[in-house]
């Protein structure tokens, strides 16, 4: 591994002027020294399809090697229907193949969004649990839940609510913290 440490993340928005896409350009902004943050999007990978595989599309070979080679994932997502986005879904059906191959096994990995009332709480659990199936090192806290985004970011996508850009700088510190001492993921 190399002196800096090299996140990739992405979110399940792909609305232009998605709070959760703002919250991961924030988190960019805060991160740790000899940190860094590649974003990438998910709007070009195509749906998953099993009959692809022997012949995956180059777009997803790419998206998985950007994992592969990731040091850790930052993972936001909002909120559909009580779960995650289909986009999302599709993304990590894509990455987890083939059976026992998933590109999110070991790698330690942070979740976070922005949504209404209950800040994307259900799709979060959601996600934990299939990324907990796919066997990746998921933080267990501190958990960001954003609540009411539209109160949070000004009208450029800034966030500019202290508390809240704390609470990224310390989900950050801890998934730096599990790059460089994984048994320190799970901690309290």
């Amino acid at each position: 591994m190399s002196s800096t440490i090299h996140i990739v993340g992405f979110t399940g928005s792909l609305r232009e002027q998605s709070y959760n896409q703002a919250a991961l350009f924030a988190a960019r902004e805060l991160l740790p020294p000899d940190t860094e943050l590649e974003i990438l999007s998910l709007g070009n990978l195509p749906l998953y399809n099993q009959d692809l595989e022997r012949a995956e599309p180059e777009v997803v070979n790419l998206f998985k090697e950007k994992i592969r080679q990731a040091d850790a994932l930052l993972i936001v997502t909002p909120e559909f229907n009580f779960s995650i986005p289909g986009v999302l879904k599709n993304a990590i059906d894509w990455a987890s193949r083939p059976a026992g191959k998933s590109v999110f096994t070991g790698k330690p990995t942070a979740i976070m969004g922005v949504g209404g009332k209950m800040g994307t709480a259900r799709a979060q659990q959601h996600l934990r649990q299939i990324l907990n199936h796919l066997k990746a090192d998921i933080l267990d806290k501190p958990e960001v839940y954003i609540t009411s985004g539209w109160e949070k970011f000004d009208s450029t996508g800034r966030l500019t609510d202290e508390p809240t850009r704390q609470l990224i700088r310390a989900l950050l510190d801890a998934l730096v913290l599990a790059v460089d001492t994984p048994a320190l993921a799970h901690a309290s």
